[in-house]
């Protein structure tokens, strides 16, 4: 795992905390990967009808430590760059156990009301990219998650 930064591999500890690796560089996921892609396609075709072309971004595993108080601030993961300007969907599942750490909570701030995403092992939460989320300081133990974004045209 590697010290996690933003797009544009720009280091902001103030903002993001947390290591990462990338699904492409462990060998045997790709299984991962097709069970993740169904459930992007079923979930847009369920909840949000955005038209999705790809899925080019190899999906993120995060550790966020309590050791460095592991977060990431407020942010929409729309940004730019090759990969990042064409976001539509985010999908975190949450990996860890919740007993095995405290604070790591996944809020999201659709509109003027915060969301508390499930802790349950195995959740996944579907949102657009332009959503605001953050993820809070982990305070003891350690969260895992992994992410993925499916892409497509620039929002109207």
């Amino acid at each position: 795992m590697r010290d996690g930064g933003l797009v544009g591999q720009v280091k902001r500890p103030d903002l993001r905390r947390a290591d990462l690796v990338w699904i492409d560089d462990l060998p045997d996921a790709a299984w991962v990967m097709d069970r993740m892609l169904r459930l992007v396609v079923e979930a847009n075709r369920a909840e949000f009808g955005f038209d999705l072309t790809d899925f080019g971004e190899s999906a993120q595993i995060a550790r966020y430590g309590a050791e460095r108080q592991g977060h990431f601030g407020w942010h929409s993961d729309i940004g730019k760059g090759q990969w990042a300007a064409k976001r539509k969907l985010t999908v975190v599942i949450q990996l860890s156990d919740p007993a095995d750490y405290e604070g790591g909570t996944l809020e999201l701030q659709p509109d003027s009301n915060l969301y508390t995403a499930p802790r349950q092992r195995g959740f996944a939460t579907v949102f657009p990219s332009f959503v605001l989320h953050r993820v809070t300081p982990v305070t003891a133990g350690e969260r895992f998650s992994l992410t993925l974004w499916a892409h497509g045209p620039a929002f109207r």
